[in-house]
């Protein structure tokens, strides 16, 4: 096993046999979505893609949270830090999706907001029933534009439609009956073992294989369109700077 630390240690790199595991490392801040560590991410990211041999790829956090979205003390009070934290994510969001391994979210807890996008992105995602799930933006006055291209290609259309416009949050159970999810364990301490089968065994895959599979279905779904992953950070960012989002976020944050 090899490990190697990026962003200011707020991501590792581990390198197990042909399985990779990225760990965001936030805990104190439940993995919340900063600069600094998309920066991290970004870095990770592309170090994995270049690691020889490796051909599942596991995106999880620290500590007893997945990622708790968008860092809200990170876009309060500067007026590019938004625009600049939401293109990093929906960077990240694409570089996830190009890599030719096969990604795999192991959810351990929560994954709300941009955390929860991160986790669509995967070609596969795995939680325990009562882990947090969601996405609460429209309850905090700012728009998921970022993450909703990725929720359609999940879900499809006509449920994220209703996921988002709804807003909050819902169990781990939840997501895995509206197809968010792709596999549930009862407890959390299940996951390890679980998310360790499904390694195994999609290893033993083709990296050839599975990297012209992968190609196909992004070109297949659009995955790879950078513009409307950018288009979307900027739309995000747009309504972040309105008062009325900054009102509500300040009131989350005091809150």
């Amino acid at each position: 096993m090899s490990e190697s630390g990026t962003g200011a240690g707020l991501v590792t790199v581990e390198v197990a046999g042909r399985v990779a595991t990225l760990t965001l490392r936030r805990p104190e801040a439940r993995n919340a979505l900063s600069i600094a560590l998309l920066d991290g991410l970004l870095g990770g990211l592309d170090e994995v893609a270049r690691a020889a041999g490796v051909s599942v790829v596991v995106l999880t956090g620290a500590g007893k949270s997945f990622c708790a979205g968008m860092d809200l003390k990170a876009v309060l009070g500067d007026p590019d830090a938004p625009l600049v934290l939401l293109s990093k994510l929906a960077d990240a969001c694409v570089k996830i999706r190009a890599l030719p391994m096969v990604t795999v979210a192991k959810v351990n807890g929560a994954a709300i907001g941009g955390g929860c996008g991160l986790t669509c992105v995967c070609d596969m995602s795995v939680t325990h029933a009562d882990s947090k799930m969601g996405f609460p933006e429209v309850d905090l006055g700012v728009c998921p534009a970022v993450v909703a291209p990725w929720l359609v290609r999940k879900i499809g259309a006509g449920r994220a439609r209703g996921v988002l416009l709804r807003g909050g949050v819902m169990t781990g159970r939840m997501a895995f009956e509206i197809g968010m999810v792709d596999e549930i364990v009862d407890s959390a301490l299940e996951l390890d073992a679980v998310v360790g089968r499904l390694t195994d065994r999609l290893a033993k895959g083709g990296p050839l294989a599975i990297a012209a599979t992968k190609g196909l279905l992004n070109q297949l779904d659009g995955s790879l369109d950078a513009g409307i992953a950018r288009e979307g950070a900027e739309l995000s960012a747009r309504v972040l700077a309105t008062p009325e989002a900054q009102a509500m976020l300040r009131a989350k944050l005091d809150g």
